[in-house]
């Protein structure tokens, strides 16, 4: 039987965040998910050298990237974008998805239009899996919209088993979009130690949500699940997506592909979550909102960089 947070799971949870993981829990297995690749404005920005992409040749762990193809031709610089995307491919520990050609949000479009952008976007990528002996059978919502209602999840969910598609889900993630705004906002005006504040923010929130989450797994399943963790192609995780990686290492995280994090029941549970947004799969299991509602209270606080984005978005 499922349990609500308890007076004793919050003095787990501080005791947790304070002085690391439960020792009967020591080790945590996450698989590092990518969207939005291939960032071919950054590339042009880089002097087409993608900065994610060497690091990670460094980090000797397995990674699942979701791809835009609609990318490609977001600058006039299209043929040194296919071979970003080939550079994305063919590394070994690269496990290739299909993230939509122009990423669309799926409650706003509708079923018909969404189901040609998905196809739209596995022409290149299907192509490439064949020839460097890999399957497409990843699928992610862009926004993590799953549909406005049951019945757009049931019409997607029938035609993604159709093309053998699987769902792709996530357990972790920290808002990485957003904190990517306010990085590259203080990197084009020239304000360096603003931007290497908030990529510090970036890294130690990202720490607490993975704390968080597996506290929220211990309390609802008995144990630590295998994590996926949700980020992008972006110049944050450029530069501080290593820096996560090495903390999570000395926090005693194992790095897993997708697949594998995949072969834990706990995915196997049915989405009970039927509205766009593009919540954590924790609470899509969760069968009440106010049990939903309650976990979310909980969550690492972000309201400073809710706010600076707040502002910067609205031109303040």
């Amino acid at each position: 039987m499922k349990r609500k947070p308890t007076y004793k799971w919050l003095l787990c949870l501080l005791t947790y965040l304070l002085f690391g993981s439960f020792s009967a829990y020591s080790q945590t297995n996450v698989a590092i998910t990518i969207d939005d690749v291939p960032n071919t404005r950054q590339l042009k920005t880089d002097n087409f050298q993608s900065q994610l992409l060497y690091k990670l040749d460094s980090f000797n762990i397995p990674v699942a990237v979701f791809i835009n193809e609609g990318l490609l031709y977001k600058t006039d610089s299209i043929a040194r974008n296919f071979e970003l995307l080939v550079d994305w491919a063919k590394k070994y520990f690269v496990t290739l998805g299909n993230h939509t050609f122009g990423h669309l949000r799926y409650s706003d479009v509708g079923f018909e239009p969404f189901k040609v952008d998905i196809e739209k976007g596995e022409f290149i990528s299907q192509e490439l899996a064949g020839k460097y002996n890999k399957p497409l059978q990843y699928f992610r919502f862009p926004f993590n919209d799953l549909g406005k209602d049951s019945v757009q999840h049931v019409l997607m969910d029938s035609f993604l088993k159709e093309k053998k598609y699987i769902s792709t889900p996530f357990t972790v993630e920290s808002s990485d979009w957003m904190i990517n705004h306010i990085y590259e906002y203080y990197l084009s005006h020239a304000e360096p130690e603003k931007a290497k504040e908030i990529g510090e923010l970036y890294v130690s929130k990202t720490l607490d949500y993975f704390r968080f989450f597996d506290s929220l797994s211990v309390e609802k399943y008995g144990r630590k699940v295998n994590q996926i963790f949700l980020c992008h192609d972006n110049a944050l995780n450029s530069k501080y997506l290593g820096e996560i990686v090495r903390k999570l290492k000395v926090e005693n995280y194992n790095f897993i592909s997708l697949e594998t994090a995949l072969q834990d029941p706990v995915y196997n549970q049915e989405n009970q979550y039927y509205q766009k947004w593009g919540v954590s799969w924790f609470y899509r299991w969760m069968p009440m909102q106010q049990e939903r509602t309650l976990w979310m209270r909980l969550e690492p606080d972000m309201s400073k960089v809710e706010s600076l984005y707040k502002n910067l978005t609205e031109g303040k």
